[in-house]
């Protein structure tokens, strides 16, 4: 079930949950963490935060989504103030701002923080823009939230003070599901390190890394032998413990990263982070700060769940496609899972499904796989998550039960 942005000021608050949930966005600043379940809060707070930081040096992509989609986010920020919101900071740093950040700054007519003027008045309403010195450590939610609003993270979530962060890329993705519908399929991302050219592509989720690899000059045949591949950036990425040709991206990639295996294990901090960023002198290298190319891979391999971190909190999708069945980009090919906090996938190529397993879903293209489309399966039922509108609870219908009209589905207790 999905709601346009026309009309979100008459939607409810369970519609809007259930729309982020049904187009399976996951914080793509690199956590991953189900946004949905975040928004289901949504009428606890007033304040939305934008963590338009993106402190990796090789990182642009949040950069060029505020430079490229000015209207669209500013339509955006426009809905969500006339429905949700009291005010909407921007938190950017404040050496983007000509390149980057000014035209969204005047496209939303917002009050400007520059770095000795921060906090944020707390009486501030609509779009600010709190602009930050350039500090790696920004970056990080806990961080700045204090330093924008004053408000100390602990054991709490910014939810608890009043408060919804997301970063750009996830805004986006919401943006265009609430105006056409679209569930996220594909994702903007960065190859560096080790490779002879930084790139910025955009790919489906699952591209495997040989694929990324190759965009960047560096087939998976030339890794010189103490070659590492690590999903992240320069200052917080984490070894990747499969082939390059099994690692699909997530949704919450950012980047792949070559580096030699002796810098992995001496920069390795707590809990498996690697730090290289005093390793490489990013400042001397070229890099794209659009994206140049889409791949357009002969499989992909989707995750069940988007950060195997949060395995316990958040639940693996659950597949509702078998191998030999023929999928679009875009049909759901995994429900949420009805134990806890979960999101559907969705293919993001067409293709033929050709494996099925706890960890991911392989789809291949079917100019590689030769196929027919599957068969309808028993049962018309709906098929994906939606919610009851006299009790306002969520609930999957079953997939043997007659359809219904997914904007009125009413759930048994309640008939």
């Amino acid at each position: 079930m999905n709601i346009s942005l026309s009309r979100l000021e008459r939607t409810s608050v369970p519609e809007i949950t259930t729309t982020i949930r049904n187009a399976g966005i996951g914080g793509a600043g690199g956590a991953g963490f189900p946004s949905y379940a975040k928004w289901e809060r949504v009428e606890e707070v007033d304040s939305l935060l934008i963590n338009h930081q993106e402190s990796e040096p090789n990182f642009f992509v949040d950069k060029w989504l505020g430079q490229t989609h000015t209207a669209a986010l500013a339509t955006l920020f426009d809905a969500l103030l006339d429905r949700l919101f009291d005010v909407i900071v921007v938190a950017a740093k404040e050496v983007d701002r000509n390149e980057y950040t000014s035209e969204l700054e005047a496209a939303t007519d917002a009050t400007v923080y520059l770095p000795e003027e921060l906090p944020v008045d707390d009486a501030e309403t609509g779009v600010v823009f709190a602009y930050t010195d350039d500090r790696y450590e920004y970056g990080m939610e806990s961080v700045l939230l204090r330093l924008v609003d004053g408000t100390i993270i602990r054991d709490d979530l910014p939810m608890d003070h009043g408060w919804i962060v997301q970063n750009t890329e996830s805004i986006y993705n919401m943006y265009r599901t609430f105006t056409e519908g679209t569930p996220v399929t594909h994702k903007y991302l960065h190859v560096d390190g080790e490779v002879p050219r930084h790139r910025f592509l955009r790919a489906p989720i699952g591209t495997p890394a040989t694929e990324l690899l190759r965009a960047a000059g560096r087939p998976v045949t030339e890794l010189p032998a103490d070659a590492v591949l690590a999903d992240g950036g320069p200052g917080w990425c984490f070894l990747i413990d499969e082939p390059p040709d099994r690692f699909g991206i997530r949704k919450r990639t950012n980047c792949l990263l070559v580096i030699d295996e002796e810098t992995a294990t001496e920069q390795t901090l707590g809990e498996d982070r690697i730090n290289i960023l005093t390793e490489y002198d990013h400042s001397k290298q070229e890099m794209e700060t659009e994206p140049t190319a889409t791949i357009d891979p002969d499989y992909v391999r989707i995750p069940l769940i988007t950060n195997t971190a949060f395995q316990g909190i958040v639940e693996p999708s659950h597949p509702i496609v078998e191998p030999g069945d023929h999928v679009e980009t875009g049909q759901m090919i995994a429900t949420p899972n009805s134990m806890g906090i979960s999101i559907p996938q969705h293919a993001s190529i067409d293709g033929t499904v050709t494996d099925v397993s706890e960890r991911c879903i392989e789809i291949e293209t079917d100019d590689r796989v030769r196929s027919t489309r599957a068969r309808a399966k028993t049962g018309t039922g709906i098929g994906y998550w939606t919610w009851c509108v006299t009790c306002g609870s969520h609930a999957i219908p079953p997939m043997d039960e007659p359809m219904l009209d997914p904007t009125r589905y009413v759930c048994p207790e309640c008939r």
